[in-house]
């Protein structure tokens, strides 16, 4: 998920570069990989109105006819997504935050635990934390877990020949971090914040006695996820102290916010 307009631009040259140590790590290993790229900035993604209707009547129901909802299909039919942005003004490019946007109802309806992330963001002088982050937290709020980050420093373009010999190490690292987080299935240990978010959306779901006509209500509900035994979106693996203290700190903040 490249959020980017330029085609061959550093962002995009990260990404072949780690996509090229992906399918060669799986080889040896003799695992089989399909990877699709996605630059947003030629896809169909118009900018989000801010009208609601995705919260208050479902995604379907959008009335931008466009492509998001066939990627976010991709994304839910994937093992592994990897997200990267160049820095624009000390955030993520315009493109990939509309993008987000776009995807907000799933801060409403997660629909993606279990899946797992590789994030990255390329600058000139110094990526900043704050293009990391930006899609860190949509992704860790929408479910999925963030097996890794990394922020490469490349200047106006860098050839691939320099980015080979500069972040050699880095993008093989990135590239084995990304499939051993796969293979060992660690979108069943879901982070912190993940279970903190979910404790603090089951307990206003569970008390919204007002809302229960709601879209928003009724997938949970349909889920299993209103119920008081239930500790995350999906079975998990975390640990059980890591589970307990995410859940105490979530009542705590819920009983603020309902």
């Amino acid at each position: 998920m490249i959020g980017s307009f330029r085609k061959d631009g550093n962002t995009s040259r990260i990404a072949d570069l780690i996509k090229e140590q992906i399918v060669s790590s799986a080889h040896k290993e003799k695992i089989t990989v399909d990877i699709e790229k996605i630059q947003l900035g030629h896809t169909d993604i118009r900018i989000c109105r801010g009208c609601r209707i995705c919260f208050d009547r479902g995604e379907e129901k959008c009335s931008l006819k466009d492509e998001l909802l066939s990627i976010r299909d991709k994304m839910l039919e994937a093992d592994g997504i990897i997200a990267a942005s160049p820095v624009y003004v000390e955030n993520v490019s315009g493109i990939m935050k509309n993008w987000i946007d776009r995807m907000a109802f799933n801060c409403h309806r997660p629909a993606f635990a279990g899946k797992i992330a590789y994030i990255f963001a390329t600058s000139g002088i110094g990526s900043s934390n704050n293009a990391i982050n930006a899609i860190k937290t949509a992704f860790s709020t929408w479910g999925i877990k963030v097996a890794g980050e990394n922020k490469f420093r490349t200047g106006e373009l860098m050839s691939y020949d320099e980015m080979k010999t500069r972040y050699q190490k880095a993008i093989r690292k990135a590239a084995e971090r990304f499939l051993r987080a796969i293979k060992e299935d660690s979108g069943k240990k879901p982070s912190f914040y993940s279970l903190l978010v979910f404790k603090i959306q089951q307990s206003y779901w569970q008390n919204a006695d007002k809302h229960q006509d709601t879209i928003d209500y009724k997938y949970w509900q349909e889920n299993g996820w209103l119920q008081r035994s239930c500790k995350y979106y999906i079975p998990h693996r975390a640990s059980r102290m890591k589970t307990i203290t995410a859940r105490f700190i979530g009542i705590i903040i819920a009983s603020f916010i309902i």
